[in-house]
């Protein structure tokens, strides 16, 4: 008997083993399969003719041009200079995390100034006012094909298609505006900066200004994932920052138990509840029981998009994740 059931026992294992296995291999088998359907359509989009054809239907020009008059439309206004001035004044322009606003709203306005003058002058070139430049002809084929001109490409950040990058601009100038215009916001869509590592520092910076005694230079980050959702969050921390809009790569988050987990076979990506982020006075070694997970700013891990480290709890040993891959990503488009 005592046979049998360590056999049964070995067989179960094994079950659960092949079960693992399997939801791994297939999350992996579905990521290869979308980057090579994306390649595909790349592919296929770079090769299609790019000259007006006579056929039935909108030409390429016309598309671009009731495009470019849609983007103009929905295009925030500008940022007025002694405005902006006058909020940062009245909210501390001397404060760490107004500083840091303050350079991200010059790099949205550099955007939004780059945009509405390309877009302008696009419509004059196929109205045939103004000469179709070497700029303005890969806007309109990079338009047409819902891709991101490097005109603005160059000044802005990398998206998988025109509309997610649009979107992104609108919902990036959104948190600059009621930050600035309304005050500062509960919690941060980390997603939507330039410079997110800036955002990292200078919220150390407010906090060792704001302790007697401590220097920048023995301040380290340390964090904690809360329970709550955005939605659920009602008031700013007391020190640091609340974060949203995280995605997990490569594992799952047990909200009950506040700890990593393995994802579910068939979804690649789980969004991570609010991040407490906040400095304590210490050079100290974390717990090595920790998981010291990575923050990238696209699904794409390199040097470039490395943002920070942050620190989660789990039951198995960090070797696992390690094993596993698992990071945090801002943005999984």
């Amino acid at each position: 008997r005592g046979v049998a059931e360590s056999g049964l026992g070995v067989l179960n294992w094994e079950r659960q083993k092949d079960v693992s296995e399997w939801g791994e291999k297939h999350g992996l088998e579905s990521r290869y399969q979308s980057n090579t359907a994306s390649a595909v359509l790349e592919t296929i989009t770079n090769i299609q003719p790019k000259e007006s054809g006579g056929g039935v239907g909108e030409t390429r020009e016309a598309i671009v041009y009731r495009l470019s008059e849609d983007m103009l439309s929905k295009l925030p206004p500008d940022y007025i200079p002694h405005e902006v001035k006058a909020r940062l004044i009245k909210m501390g322009h001397l404060n760490s995390m107004n500083i840091f606003l303050r350079q991200e709203i010059d790099r949205m306005q550099k955007v939004i100034s780059i945009l509405r003058s390309s877009l302008s002058d696009l419509k004059l070139a196929i109205e045939g006012t103004i000469i179709m430049s070497e700029n303005l002809r890969d806007a309109l084929d990079s338009m047409y094909d819902a891709r991101i001109p490097q005109i603005w490409k160059r000044v802005s950040w990398d998206s998988s298609t025109l509309g997610f990058w649009f979107t992104e601009l609108l919902e990036r100038n959104a948190q600059f505006s009621t930050w600035i215009f309304e005050g500062r916001p509960n919690a941060f869509w980390m997603t939507g900066f330039f410079n997110p590592q800036g955002f990292l520092t200078a919220m150390r910076q407010e906090v060792t200004r704001a302790h007697k005694g401590w220097a920048l230079d023995s301040v380290t980050i340390h964090n904690e994932v809360l329970r709550q959702t955005k939605e659920e969050i009602t008031l700013p921390p007391m020190e640091g920052v609340y974060i949203y809009g995280l995605y997990m790569d490569g594992a799952a988050w047990d909200r009950r138990n506040g700890k990593l987990t393995e994802s579910t076979p068939k979804v690649l990506f789980t969004q991570l509840p609010v991040l407490h982020i906040f400095a304590v006075n210490s050079t100290a070694p974390k717990d090595p029981k920790l998981y010291v997970c990575p923050i990238y700013k696209k699904p794409r891990r390199t040097d470039l998009t490395f943002i920070t480290v942050v620190y989660l709890r789990t039951v198995l040993s960090p070797d696992h994740w390690i094993l596993r891959g698992v990071a945090l990503l801002c943005d999984i488009k």
